[in-house]
């Protein structure tokens, strides 16, 4: 079987660790290839070196000869930079002026966007732009073009400014432009520029068209994620995260959670918020000794009770939005019973039943997954969430285990009423397909007309849409996944 974490993408095959003052040789930008070296083996040590002088140099000089002065080639400038590393983060002093960080960035094809750029692209921080607010801070939707820049390609882009007065600041929004502006990876959200002025702190990130995982799998009025979308969205956040842990000196995560995981409008998943990122252990170091920070019933147990992290820390973590894509409940519910209200507490015991696993199961599914598939998920889930790190499976293990999961689509119930795209015509019996690829199905399979109609099927029907509902004539929607139609434009906004 492929490896699916080695997919294309471009990353630093000689990375380093964060928490190293290192040097960095740009070597081909068009690429984005960065090759990274220790500053004290490069040419500032060899000048204070003593040059040796040659034989035939010696002998002209004992025999009196005088040779004119060498005149010095002028020496070619290597375009190096400093690598920041997040060390440097906690000195208040370093790093604080867009020109030292500008320097500091060079080749990673960031752009310094200044706050005047911003303002125009968001048509002044409109509130017909607001996508939304975080922890950093409020989001704004915005347009870039070459109009404003020569060579920018032409994008909606999402606006995130940092409040001063909230919980994050300076230091993770440094944090998040070091993981972003030197990391490529198909699974990691892309990171356009940044602002750096006065007080002002801004990023510039890809528009995620789709919003929050969170948005879609807690929204009151939000459709209801398809079995299959499901695994597609818990498989590319797995890689995302195994490619943190699997660089030559790991960065673990440590914010892994639902709302941190951005969907393109291909349901495509893609880490963000790297602000409480840090290096994994070094040498013969198990773990990193930090300040406990994170979000409740996201973090793992041992790592809130000795502040000691490892990746294996991101793999709870993991395994809690795991749980959640299953159950379609959140990590922590003060409205449930005292019993319920931790996730992952309540629900782990339960996971290697099969008779309580078809009750932990999302309702809104309405049965439309594959049996054998969510039990294979639910083990997984289940040994993430152990409580002994070292029990727990690596994330590359993680992607190998889901990666089959895709695939086991034979035992998934074809469901009694889909949308179809266009209005039938008289006689017309073509089945609908819905925009997941999980409709009805044909060659050999039984579709929606054909199929005997089974007990369970009686209390899923559900009548369509009168012919004089308001809704758009070419767009059948029924109450399950009607929200999930082309026809149906309001989606969770992202940043």
């Amino acid at each position: 079987m492929k490896n699916s974490i080695e997919k294309p993408y471009t990353y630093y095959p000689k990375h380093q660790s964060f928490d190293n003052k290192m040097t960095a040789i740009a070597n081909n930008t068009n690429n984005n290839n960065y090759y990274f070296s220790n500053k004290n083996n490069n040419m500032d040590n060899k000048k204070n070196k003593k040059k040796k002088m040659s034989p035939w140099r010696a002998f002209k000089s004992c025999c009196g000869i005088i040779e004119e002065p060498e005149i010095p080639k002028p020496r070619k400038v290597d375009p190096m930079f400093h690598r920041i590393g997040f060390a440097d983060l906690s000195n208040p002093d370093s790093l604080t002026l867009s020109e030292d960080l500008s320097i500091s960035l060079v080749g990673s094809n960031l752009h310094a966007f200044s706050l005047a750029e911003l303002r125009l692209i968001t048509q002044n921080f409109s509130s017909n732009n607001f996508l939304g607010e975080g922890g950093f801070g409020p989001v704004h939707k915005g347009f870039i073009d070459d109009k404003l820049r020569p060579g920018l390609k032409a994008q909606p882009v999402a606006v995130k400014i940092l409040d001063h007065d909230g919980p994050q600041g300076h230091r993770e929004w440094l944090a998040e432009v070091i993981v972003l502006g030197q990391l490529r990876h198909p699974h990691l959200v892309k990171l356009i520029g940044y602002c750096c002025e006065d007080e002002h702190r801004v990023l510039v990130y890809e528009y995620m068209s789709r919003g929050s995982l969170e948005n879609h799998l807690f929204r009151r009025f939000s459709a209801s994620l398809p079995w299959l979308t499901r695994l597609k969205i818990a498989l590319g956040a797995a890689k995302g995260l195994a490619f943190l842990h699997e660089l030559d000196k790991p960065i673990i995560y440590r914010d892994f959670k639902a709302s941190n995981i951005l969907l393109d409008s291909d349901c495509n998943p893609k880490l963000s918020d790297f602000g409480l990122a840090k290096d994994g252990p070094e040498g013969d170091d198990t773990h990193v000794s930090t300040r406990v920070m994170g979000t409740q019933g996201y973090a793992a147990p041992e790592y809130i009770m000795t502040g000691h992290l490892t990746t294996a820390s991101d793999v709870y973590s993991f395994g809690v939005v795991l749980l959640e894509l299953l159950t379609g409940r959140r990590s922590m519910d003060k409205a449930r019973p005292p019993r319920e209200q931790n996730l992952a507490d309540w629900a782990r015991p339960q996971l290697q039943s099969q008779r309580r696993l078809s009750r932990l199961m999302d309702a809104r599914l309405e049965g439309q997954y594959s049996e054998v598939g969510a039990q294979k998920a639910a083990l997984l889930a289940y040994q993430c969430l152990s409580h002994r790190p070292k029990s727990r499976p690596t994330m590359s293990v993680v992607v190998k285990t889901l990666e089959p999961l895709l695939d086991l689509v034979h035992d998934i119930p074809s469901g009694p009423f889909v949308y179809t795209v266009s209005s039938p015509g008289p006689g017309d019996r073509s089945p609908g397909v819905n925009r997941f690829g999980e409709g009805r199905r044909e060659n050999g399979h039984h579709t929606n007309k054909e199929r005997p109609r089974r007990k369970s099927d009686i209390s899923r029907l559900r009548s369509p849409k009168p012919a004089n509902s308001p809704l758009d004539p070419n767009v059948q929607k029924n109450l399950r996944n009607g929200f999930n139609s082309p026809g149906h434009h309001h989606m969770g906004r992202g940043a």
